[in-house]
């Protein structure tokens, strides 16, 4: 049985773009007769924000998705918080310690950003690792902790790309050596990092399909790379195009209300905004799109191949 997920963070309440990620990972799990898993992604205290994941939850439902195991519902693979489920990061952190897989880092981000020679990585990943730590002498590991200085671990990445085939896109590749250098799994603050912590719950939650955001599709090698390092398959990957303002930058608070529930509240109809985002993605024409849409009318159209590949512009106040 295939199993999908959709992995919001509750930094704030659930935009246009998430929405439409949603809509597409739930599409594809009803198509295939699959479950579908709802799981927060909240590792980072700080960023949390009271109250999201409770309005993120209620968007969705009003948007008339549902999912058979998370935080709410429970489920075989249980907790569904990430802030629940470090004891599961530690002990993928000490096999892949044990396999030689990681090293200590004692750089810092400026650090890293004043190295010769390093070039800015893909997306919002910074300058890639020049690989300063990666051959330390034990002795100048021992300088570094009796100074106290508390290392990040970082991934060993071995040269070459990376081939894996995505769903929306086809085939795709990367070289992860050649872009962010080794990879940060566990900061200097003891905090797991995002390509361990989504790479191991995938792996724990048994997920073979993952659909998410077009701005991730330059983690999944990293990612890939993590699953066959811990001794797991990756799953399928499809990663759905972004959402850009009519300016063509991506989708942000200056084009206007993008929060699903400012727009809820504003009188929009929820089988409204799903007709005018199926839209997007080409699962119903222009005309169909501005009459209210039954969710379960789309999930025989919902074919991955088929979707755009190119990133969609929408209007807020077109809704």
């Amino acid at each position: 049985m295939t199993r999908g997920r959709f992995a919001p963070s509750p930094t704030g309440d659930l935009h246009l773009g998430g929405a439409r990620t949603a809509l597409v990972a739930w599409l594809a799990a009803r198509r295939s007769g699959g479950r579908f898993v709802l799981r927060v992604e909240d590792l980072d205290p700080p960023r949390v924000v009271p109250g999201a994941e409770a309005r993120i939850a209620d968007d969705l439902r009003a948007l008339g998705l549902d999912w058979d195991e998370g935080p709410d519902v429970g489920g075989p693979f249980a907790p569904y918080r990430q802030s629940e489920r470090r004891a599961l990061y530690d002990q993928a952190i000490a096999r892949l310690t044990d396999g030689g897989h990681l090293f200590p880092c004692y750089c810092s981000r400026a650090e890293v950003a004043r190295s010769a020679g390093a070039p800015h990585g893909p997306g919002d990943d910074g300058p890639r690792y020049p690989g300063t730590c990666r051959t330390l002498s034990r002795a100048a590991i021992a300088s570094h902790q009796r100074s106290g200085r508390r290392p990040s671990l970082r991934f060993l990445v071995p040269p070459g790309e990376v081939p894996f085939h995505d769903g929306i896109h086809g085939a795709s590749s990367g070289d992860p050596a050649a872009a962010v250098g080794d990879f940060v799994v566990r900061r200097a603050d003891g905090l797991h990092a995002y390509q361990l912590a989504v790479v191991v719950d995938d792996a724990a939650m048994a997920i073979t399909d993952v659909v998410r955001g077009a701005d991730l599709l330059s983690s999944t090698p990293r990612q890939i790379l993590l699953f066959r390092a811990l001794g797991a398959a990756p799953p399928r990957f499809a990663h759905v195009p972004l959402c850009l303002g009519s300016d063509g930058e991506r989708l942000a608070k200056r084009h206007g209300t993008i929060a699903v529930r400012q727009l809820l509240e504003r009188g929009v109809a929820a089988s409204r905004l799903v007709a005018r985002l199926a839209a997007t993605l080409g699962l119903c024409g222009p005309l169909e799109a501005l009459a209210p849409r039954d969710l379960r009318d789309l999930i025989g159209r919902c074919d991955l191949a088929h979707l755009p590949r190119s990133p969609s512009v929408i209007d807020p106040a077109g809704f």
